[in-house]
């Protein structure tokens, strides 16, 4: 498929009928429905089947829109580039961090350095460690921020700052908490566990088990920020970075960071082929400050 098909197919897709996304591309009925019957006759494959005046996508279709809406996203991109320069503007930085970092840290950074560069564009995008190295490769983000750094993959990284692993808790449940805990000092009370294929659960896991500490897991949660939620809610108490801790804590809940302290480098990851622009490592030194005022 072409660029052009794809972008038929995905505006037929999104919207349902022919004339509904000749509509939304400003081109005319024949010319949607003579490029869609092209590009099927080309993949050899029906896109969609005709129901009371409708498109209805076939399973193919679905299975292609993911890969195509990728495509139509990278397609925006460049048009977005084009114009920045066309316009002298500065160009557009693509970075992509932990959902713990996009709830706070980014956005801190993005408005300070926006403060001073009013002529750059940002494409933010939240990623979780596993799909670092994809969209790295795929172009779909220049900059990767996250706790860790893929192993055997092309990549190099910059260290911008460092976290900590903290516990957060309903003030109710633990009153006279000091000011570092002990994790053995969660034992009896019911815990919120991070998944542990995760770098924090990783980290967790191995410091439990150095000092032979088992606690009373009741749940386990995939985000942190939803760890936070649950322990506002009365589930249990959690232990979750000290950025996610930093954006989410509400009247009645509290965080202590850990004794000994669990710390963990926050890096700024990218291709090796594709070191930081000049602009982008003046992003960096700003998301630095910011991290460490947190």
């Amino acid at each position: 498929m072409n660029l052009r098909q794809i972008e038929i197919f995905h505006a037929v897709f999104l919207h349902g009928t022919v004339s509904a996304a000749a509509r939304a591309l400003n081109v005319s009925q024949p010319s949607v429905t003579k490029v869609l019957r092209h590009a099927e006759r080309s993949i050899g494959l029906t896109l969609f089947e005709r129901s009371k005046g409708r498109l209805i996508p076939t399973q193919d279709a679905h299975t292609l829109f993911a890969e195509v809406s990728d495509i139509q996203d990278r397609v925006r991109s460049l048009r977005q580039a084009c114009q920045n320069l066309r316009h002298g503007r500065g160009g557009l930085l693509r970075i992509s961090a932990l959902p713990s970092l996009g709830l706070g840290a980014i956005p801190a950074a993005v408005a300070r350095f926006l403060a001073d560069h009013e002529d750059i564009m940002f494409d933010l995008q939240t990623l979780h460690h596993d799909e670092m190295v994809r969209k790295l490769y795929e172009h779909e983000t220049d900059i990767a921020v996250g706790f860790e750094v893929p192993l055997s993959a092309p990549v190099a990284h910059q260290v911008i700052g460092e976290g900590e692993l903290v516990v957060i808790y309903r003030e109710q449940d633990m009153p006279a908490a000091p000011p570092r805990l002990h994790l053995d000092e969660l034992r009896g009370h019911k815990f919120i566990s991070p998944v542990q294929n995760g770098p924090i659960g990783r980290m967790l896991s191995s410091e439990l088990s150095r000092l032979e500490v088992t606690l009373d897991e009741v749940i386990s949660a995939r985000t942190y920020y939803v760890a936070a939620a649950l322990v506002g809610a009365g589930v249990g108490m959690a232990i979750v970075d000290n950025f996610t801790a930093h954006a989410v804590l509400a009247p009645g809940l509290s965080s202590r960071p850990l004794q000994p302290a669990i710390t963990f480098d926050i890096n700024a990851v990218y291709l090796q082929n594709r070191p930081p622009s000049k602009t982008t490592s003046a992003f960096l030194d700003v998301l630095a400050t910011v991290i460490e005022g947190l």
